[in-house]
């Protein structure tokens, strides 16, 4: 930490855990404040997640439809899942796209992390391209209901700009393959086994 960080850090005095559920964990937190006076913070712990973009072979994105019971609503979203305990984003990655697409890839490409929701929340979201994909069946989790579609990339990002994709990981892997496309962006292509 750089010392004009230490001008801004809020030390905890008091942590503790006030919901423990299948998915999510909240803290609260007593700090004390750069100034001295003592706040509580409220948070969510995360084990991260993996979001993938995959590349078809015409040059379209395979995304999902899928309902979210915060937003009461379908969203378009790029195919995500929680880490496990201990898994790797490579993995889950691989997993993810399996279970919710049945699709397999022959090739990865990791673009790095986002932190989606800084001020409640330290989940890590690993965001991957995949590409050279290969079709097999869903083997979507006992009550997980999804849609897939096929996007054109100007497409999308038309939905991006009126609204109909607002997930942030999602808008975030629009971008980069919108920059990917354009060819301002060059990623670094790995076979995973």
């Amino acid at each position: 930490m750089d010392e004009r960080d230490r001008e801004l850090e809020e030390v905890s005095l008091h942590s503790e855990q006030v919901f423990d559920g299948h998915f999510l964990r909240v803290w609260r937190d007593t700090v004390r404040l750069p100034d001295g006076a003592q706040a509580q913070r409220e948070y969510i712990r995360h084990s991260g997640a993996v979001m993938v973009v995959p590349l078809l072979g015409d040059g379209r994105v395979l995304m999902e439809r899928q309902w979210r019971t915060p937003m009461r609503r379908v969203m378009v979203e790029f195919p995500a899942g929680k880490l496990d305990v201990g898994e790797s984003w490579q993995a889950c990655a691989q997993r993810e796209l399996r279970e919710e697409t049945g699709y397999r890839a022959r090739e990865w490409a990791y673009i790095g992390t986002i932190n989606n929701a800084i001020s409640y929340s330290d989940e890590i979201i690993h965001l991957a391209f995949a590409r050279g994909l290969e079709a097999g069946a869903q083997q979507l989790d006992a009550h997980e209901f999804l849609e897939l579609i096929e996007v054109d990339g100007d497409e999308l990002m038309d939905w991006v700009r009126n609204g109909r994709v607002t997930d942030v990981k999602t808008v975030i892997g629009s971008f980069w393959l919108d920059k990917l496309r354009r060819g301002d962006w060059p990623l670094d292509w790995q076979a995973l086994d």
